[in-house]
């Protein structure tokens, strides 16, 4: 049975957005309970400023009182150089870059150019790698952006080689509005492949009209098989007017495993981690899978 390689980011892309701000201790019990089920790759925090994102204060203190260090990959986002100097005095294991294929986007999230995000991203991977640390990288608007609207294919592309020249070991493609559909995903990752490794790059998909799984479905006919998802469809952006959730992680195993994938993930303890979460958050999430429970066996 072929795998599935999940990448949860919950505990960071999803809580990032939220108004309310756990504590460590809360995101550790978090982190947790997703290993539980048996999530091996997680997004943990991020280091950035605590004023721009106050949900994400603290994540040295995650990453110091993580009990499975050796057992469970953990990654931080970093931003800047000096994000990347807290990541080092930390002594993480693994950081993520982001980037965009807009303009418009990228001076909105972290004030810059793609260009010039692309540049400093260059000094800050060199610097990461020589101390170690490996590197993820992020593609956001890569098939929309909210300011700039519909992106052309080859621009995600190049800036996802651009990313791998660097150094980063796998790059997520992101469709950060959730405006794809299933013949743009799939359009999208054959012409990919014509010049990437498709083993190396995931498929990061918003759920905010209803797509992501039927675009999921496409990313996977065409070889991907590495998929960013988020318990309980936790997450959006506070940079993409409009933008919902992530895909939701229980989702995407339902639907990986009907399709005869497997993923070493348990639904179950999945829907344990996200009634956990939701209870701490106050508020429902929009799973429709955690909504209606796993159907009964007739």
């Amino acid at each position: 049975m072929e795998s599935v390689k999940i990448v949860e980011v919950g505990p960071r892309d999803g809580l990032q957005n939220e108004n309310l701000t756990l504590s460590a201790e809360d995101r550790i019990e978090f982190l947790l309970r997703l290993c539980d089920a048996g999530i091996l790759n997680l997004e943990a925090g991020s280091f950035v400023s605590p004023q721009a994102v106050p949900a994400m204060a603290g994540s040295e203190k995650v990453w110091e009182n993580f009990p499975k260090k050796d057992e469970i990959h953990l990654s931080f986002l970093v931003a800047n150089e000096k994000g990347l100097e807290r990541a080092i005095q930390a002594k993480v294991k693994r950081i993520a870059i982001f980037t965009a294929t807009s303009d418009a986007f990228t001076l909105k999230n972290i004030r810059t150019s793609v260009e010039d995000s692309l540049k400093a991203f260059e000094q800050i991977c060199a610097r990461a790698l020589a101390s170690g640390i490996s590197v993820r990288g992020y593609v956001s608007t890569v098939f929309g952006c909210p300011y700039e609207g519909k992106q052309k294919p080859a621009r995600g592309i190049e800036i996802a080689e651009r990313l791998f020249q660097m150094g980063c070991d796998e790059v997520s493609m992101g469709d950060t509005i959730g405006v794809a559909r299933p013949r743009e995903v799939r359009d999208f990752f054959k012409l990919l492949k014509k010049s990437l490794e498709i083993s190396r790059v995931a498929a990061h998909l918003h759920d905010t009209r209803g797509m992501a799984i039927a675009n999921l479905m496409s990313a996977l006919h065409e070889g991907v098989r590495v998929i960013d998802s988020s318990v309980g469809g936790l997450g959006g952006c506070p940079y993409a007017i409009g933008s919902s959730g992530n895909v939701a992680t229980e989702e995407v195993v339902y639907g990986l495993e009907a399709e005869g994938f497997q993923t070493g993930i348990s639904l179950s303890q999945l829907f344990e981690a996200a009634a956990w979460i939701q209870a701490k958050l106050g508020k429902p999430l929009s799973s429709k899978l955690f909504l209606a429970g796993l159907p009964k066996k007739l």
